[in-house]
């Protein structure tokens, strides 16, 4: 890097490296039972970085005065811990606090340590100050433990992660095959989307032997996924040490619901007070919230769902150059983005801006991320739907603004992730983006030119009675997707999960078309169905309905699927009433998981049909419902057999998550 010039490439937060971990359970070593022991091939990096370059003095661990044991390893070029900047010792470094709820010091150091393990061992919940922010540590084996975090923390269903010692103990737990143990045992070290043990095989897999700590059944209800991640840090090898007897821990995000994690203890204090009963901290402070990443093996490749640590800040390069820009990302799964020449910075996961304390990390993440590279953007780009946030946000930076929509920066995002450009026909499919007629879009098939897109084919719109209650109630978007096909006669049916007065209200609100915004989302389409089959007519969280589908199709080899119609206009409709004909009329003689696989391959056969009509070759899948496993594999393997060159998303997530990235590159294109 030349003087004057900031790097655009910067380390990530690396996992603890193998030979650390010894010096941490080697008691002649002086950094044994250390847990900041670092090296250069280990350690914070993003988060603990103050400006560029990267050096001790220019981190968070300037405060640390390097005492003359590590200063002769700095020194010493056979050392690895030559230049480590992170390099301290329990004489000079950083060090532990174990706090009680109202803040008071019960311990320090290594007792603290201790005070801790003892704690999560007697079933309590432990906030403890990581890496890239706060974590909620609970033992994964008392049923009572977990769901007190679940009580406390407002989650009835939501799964939780789990973080356990070794790759020996997540195969205690999981099906893993390669790609997800290069995956596990990477330094990024992500939560990795996983088959529990007692799912149905899928593949060729390093077979477990048999479970000797299952963790409770409170961990991930209904289920058959787990996440696991492995220790990352040095303090989580030294709390999952096979002698303190805690072989899994739950280790969930210290926040709020839909808040950011928390980085120090002050808002630990304020922000988890009645969630963590203990607070196990230390004085090297966190600068930037980065919360755990989440992949998942999704068409044979590993792809990333939410990327913060250990993958932010690693650039984007592109072929061509884009002037200084800065684009604001959607409303939900919130990233923003930076590019300088060809290269971009997607920011760690944000969440969604719904909550002012969101908002208010969403805007010290726009301030950190242009000092930090020192890029003075001439273009802001944000979604076309101008009552989110991120846009909101877009119209007060004094800068020129340019609107870009939802599912074309979808495509543009897994586009520039490849190194593709166009022509190219991006099938983008989610909940809802705004679309170009002011109605809400999901389920999309945009031919992509030089010039920006077309809409080539979208699913027939339906009504979601509600708004957005109908995002939270599959069961109301079962209800409009059966009025849009049947009328008003469907107020008829006996088996409409509704009581009397909702479906006067819900009649009410169809036939006078009262808050009831159509959408052509395939999102939806799998809440609808998910509620017809009685998987879920309330999400707890969100996703929930889908995920019970998926789940459902995965327990099913079929490869039959239903019918569908294609109208010719221009754009196409896809006409899913026989569709959803067919599948009532299965409701009454076929098992859901049938059922649920027929409806997964017949949207499977939709894309290869519009593909071979479209004439396109090179083909995208982007969007929120190509985190759908089952889903993303039938549907590229359909258009590889067809002769198509298909894109899915690998390190860019295909959720809003990537929305930013393709905000901009969409300033090639547009405007």
């Amino acid at each position: 890097m030349a003087d004057g010039e900031h790097s655009f490439f910067v380390l990530p937060d690396i996992a603890t490296c193998p030979d650390c971990i010894r010096d941490i359970f080697d008691p002649a070593s002086r950094y044994y039972h250390y847990p900041f022991t670092s090296c250069c091939h280990c350690g914070p990096r993003y988060s603990i970085m103050i400006r560029q370059p990267y050096d001790h003095s220019q981190t968070s661990m300037a405060a640390f005065i390097t005492c003359s044991d590590c200063g002769r390893d700095y020194q010493n070029i056979d050392n690895r811990r030559y230049h480590a900047q992170t390099i301290a010792c329990p004489e000079c470094g950083p060090s532990l606090s174990l706090l009680g709820e109202s803040g008071n010091l019960l311990a320090e150091k290594h007792d603290a340590l201790i005070a801790a393990i003892q704690q999560l061992r007697a079933g309590k919940i432990v906030a403890i100050k990581g890496i890239g922010g706060y974590q909620l540590l609970v033992d994964a084996t008392n049923q009572q433990a977990v769901e007190r975090l679940r009580l406390r923390k407002h989650r009835p269903q939501k799964p939780f992660a789990l973080m356990v010692a070794d790759l020996a103990t997540a195969q205690q737990l999981c099906l893993i095959n390669d790609l997800e143990q290069q995956a596990l045992t990477a330094a990024a070290a992500p939560i990795v989307l996983l088959n529990r043990c007692d799912t149905a095989c899928r593949g060729e897999f390093i077979r477990p032997e048999a479970n000797k700590f299952a963790p409770t059944s409170a961990v991930a209800p209904n289920s058959n996924l787990l996440g696991i991640m492995l220790a990352y840090s040095p303090l989580h090898h030294l709390l999952l040490n096979k002698d303190n007897d805690l072989h899994a821990l739950v280790a969930t995000s210290g926040n709020r619901q839909n808040e950011p994690i928390c980085i120090n203890e002050h808002q630990a204090l304020t922000r988890l007070a009645g969630i963590a009963d203990y607070f196990l901290s230390h004085n090297r402070p966190i600068l930037r919230p980065l919360d755990d990443s989440v992949v998942r093996l999704i068409n044979d490749k590993i792809t990333v769902l939410r990327r913060a640590r250990g993958y932010t800040p690693l650039p984007i390069t592109l072929k061509t150059a884009l002037p200084d820009t800065l684009a604001m990302g959607s409303q939900l799964k919130n990233t923003i983005a930076i590019s300088h020449d060809n290269h971009i910075i997607l920011s760690q996961h944000l969440g969604d801006l719904d909550m002012d304390a969101t908002q208010q990390q969403f805007q010290a993440t726009l301030t950190d991320l242009q000092k930090f590279y020192q890029i003075a953007p001439t273009r802001i780009m944000h979604d076309l739907h101008d009552g989110y946030a991120s846009s909101l946000f877009a119209g007060h930076l004094g800068k020129p603004i340019q609107a870009v929509q939802h599912h074309y920066a979808h495509a543009l995002s897994c586009m520039a992730e490849h190194g593709l450009e166009p022509p190219a026909l991006g099938i983008c499919w989610d909940g809802s983006g705004l679309g170009t007629d002011n109605t809400l879009w999901g389920g999309e098939f945009l031919l992509i030119n030089s010039q920006g897109f077309e809409r080539y084919a979208h699913f027939a719109p339906f009504s979601l009675p509600g708004g957005h209650k109908a995002i939270q109630e599959p069961r109301r978007a079962a209800l409009g997707l059966l009025y849009e096909a049947f009328g008003s006669c469907v107020f008829e049916r006996e088996d409409l999960p509704f009581s009397t007065q909702e479906l006067k209200l819900l009649h009410a609100a169809l036939t006078g078309q009262l808050n009831c915004p159509r959408t052509s989302s395939v999102g939806r389409l799998f809440d609808a169905v998910a509620s017809l089959l009685e998987l879920c007519q309330i999400n707890q969280y969100e996703g929930q309905a889908a995920m019970a589908l998926e789940m459902s199709a995965t327990s099913s080899a079929s490869d039959q699927h239903y019918d569908f119609h294609i109208q010719p206009t221009a754009p196409i409709v896809i006409d899913w009433k026989i569709t959803l004909e067919q599948l009532l009329e299965d409701r009454s003689h076929s098992p859901v998981e049938l059922i649920a696989a027929k409806f997964h391959n017949t949207l499977a056969e939709i894309i290869l049909t519009l593909a071979q009509r479209a004439g396109q070759k090179t083909v995208i899948l982007s969007g929120g419902c190509f985190q759908n496993a089952c889903l993303t594999t039938k549907a590229a393997k359909r258009l590889k057999s067809g002769g198509f060159a298909v894109y899915c998303h690998e390190n860019i997530p295909p959720n809003d998550g990537g929305l930013a990235l393709g905000q901009l590159v969409a300033a090639k294109y547009i405007g």
